[in-house]
């Protein structure tokens, strides 16, 4: 056989290997070890005899050989990398018991189908189980309220004791919201909360306080109310105080009174601090509340969930009523939270849409207690599928699903659309309202409505998130402008929006030159 038909046979010989090795994953890892160039064959004496050009041709052939050998093997290299790879990305996900959560809070946790850790809870639960001080940054709907529940539950189990923990929230929303996240993950320990919120009667907190719950869950000003003033009670015991949403805290001025709370509570505690953004001022009670603390932070500054849609719609100021209708017929049959700026213009917004036929109601800081909470519970049972608020749900309005392992109800209703008919001050509202939406992986969806007088203020906004928000496309209707939009988006309806829109805004625009 002449060298040249010898070299075409051992090409072909290994193109057929390399085709079996790609075919068969088995062989991937294998053939880098066994496989080697083939050794070259006695020279017979007729190959010998063959004379001067072969011998000119063969070192040519040879090199071709060691070029096609070197592609193999950098072949086989790159399928075995590639395996590793996709192995490694098919690992399954964390789960509750990886992070060292006991099997009965696991168990808690799939009866609330939380099936997988979040991001927040997968770095914060190990650092809190193990007995640290911890600084929690993270967006709102990430799953903060499990990330420190959890651990909390777990240390309670181990110890039980009355008044074991504390969790200080800005509103009584978010307290309630707290209340029911506790009873739910710890419902197969028998947990007893305590909610001690403003706007409630004080005898009766009291009495629930004498009863020595596991948790209290408090407003600052309440829970140093009765701190000073009921007797019997104390914290002297207390081994776990958490601050949520403490950037809210802080603006609300909360300050003073948590420095008085922290002056009568142990100092030999674990302290859990919650924001979903850091401020100079939660760094300075970070100094003052926590003793060296691990800051976990899977969130920037500024930052929203990757399962959130937003959209802008700019829009003439004096037709914003005829886009609501618009924006509330293309979304028809979904639950939306829809923000207004003042205490009044929630009530006239509930109030034109229940008459155009939405099942509408309000929720703001001058209802009375049992009222907001019973504009919550309908929209929580699904009677109500449109909540028109004030910020004072912009914080702790979390319409999870809660299947209690005692109850078999329906589970409640996410929040599948906000919409900012006034827009927000600042950055950190935005952020707060829109977080209302897409919670614990779900996906979801936020509209700003920007007229003329907003659009400084929204770029401000998309400044701080760092992108540009790309525009609502609305289908054109029969009329024109932004009357039309409403009237082709909804019917009759948008006709009375727009009446009803024409009157605010003239009367708005004589607000703002009286100013």
């Amino acid at each position: 056989m002449s060298p040249k038909a010898l070299s075409t046979k051992r090409r072909k010989t290994s193109h057929e290997t390399s085709v079996a090795v790609a075919a068969d994953p088995a062989l991937k890892k294998s053939s880098k070890s066994k496989r080697k160039p083939d050794p070259p064959p006695p020279a017979s004496d007729d190959d010998a005899a063959e004379g001067s050009e072969s011998d000119v041709e063969e070192p040519e052939e040879e090199e071709d050989e060691k070029e096609q050998v070197e592609e193999e093997e950098k072949a086989t290299k790159s399928a075995v990398i590639k395996s590793t790879k996709s192995e490694e990305a098919s690992e399954p996900k964390k789960t509750f018991k990886d992070l060292g959560v006991m099997d009965a809070l696991c168990e808690a946790c799939a009866n609330l189908s939380f099936k997988n850790p979040t991001p927040i809870q997968c770095e914060s639960i190990p650092v809190a189980l193990s007995g640290k001080d911890m600084i929690g940054l993270a967006e709102t709907g990430s799953g903060k309220t499990a990330a420190f529940a959890l651990p909390i539950l777990q240390a309670l189990w181990n110890a039980p004791t009355g008044l074991f923990a504390c969790i200080l929230a800005p509103t009584r929303e978010l307290a309630f919201q707290i209340s029911e996240q506790f009873e739910a993950l710890g419902s197969t320990i028998g947990v007893r909360c305590a909610v001690i919120v403003g706007g409630m009667n004080n005898v009766e907190q009291a009495v629930a306080l004498g009863k020595k719950p596991h948790i209290v869950i408090a407003t600052p000003g309440r829970l140093l109310d009765h701190l000073e003033n009921t007797k019997g009670f104390s914290l002297r015991n207390l081994k776990y105080l958490v601050m949520d949403e403490a950037d809210r805290l802080l603006d609300m001025d909360f300050g003073p009174v948590i420095d008085k709370i922290l002056k009568v509570i142990p100092k030999q505690r674990n302290t859990f601090l919650f924001s979903a953004t850091m401020t100079s001022k939660v760094e300075k009670l970070q100094r003052a509340s926590l003793s060296s603390p691990v800051k976990v932070s899977v969130s920037s500054k500024y930052a929203t969930v990757s399962t959130l849609i937003q959209r802008l719609l700019f829009i003439p100021f004096m037709h914003k009523d005829v886009y609501l209708v618009y924006l509330i017929n293309e979304f028809a049959g979904q639950t939306m939270l829809v923000f207004a700026r003042t205490v009044v213009e929630t009530n006239r917004l509930a109030l034109l849409l229940r008459e155009l036929g939405f099942k509408a109601i309000p929720l703001n800081g001058q209802m009375s207690q049992s009222a907001r909470l019973g504009s919550l519970n309908k929209f929580k049972n699904g009677s109500r599928n449109i909540l028109i608020a004030t910020d004072v749900a912009a914080r702790g309005l979390d319409i999870m699903k809660k299947l209690m392992l005692f109850l078999f109800f329906f589970p409640s209703p996410s929040v599948d659309c906000v919409i900012n008919f006034d827009m927000p001050q600042d950055s950190k509202t935005y952020i707060h309202r829109v977080g209302r939406t897409a919670r614990a992986g779900r996906s979801g969806r936020s509209i700003a409505l920007v007229t003329q007088y907003d659009i400084e203020l929204f770029q401000r906004i998309e400044k701080a998130l760092g992108e540009t928000i790309p525009p609502f496309e609305v289908e054109q209707g029969g009329g024109g402008g932004g009357g039309g939009g409403g009237g082709g988006g909804g019917g009759g309806g948008g006709g009375k929006g727009g009446v009803g829109k024409g009157k605010r805004g003239r009367g708005e625009d004589a607000d703002r030159e009286e100013e």
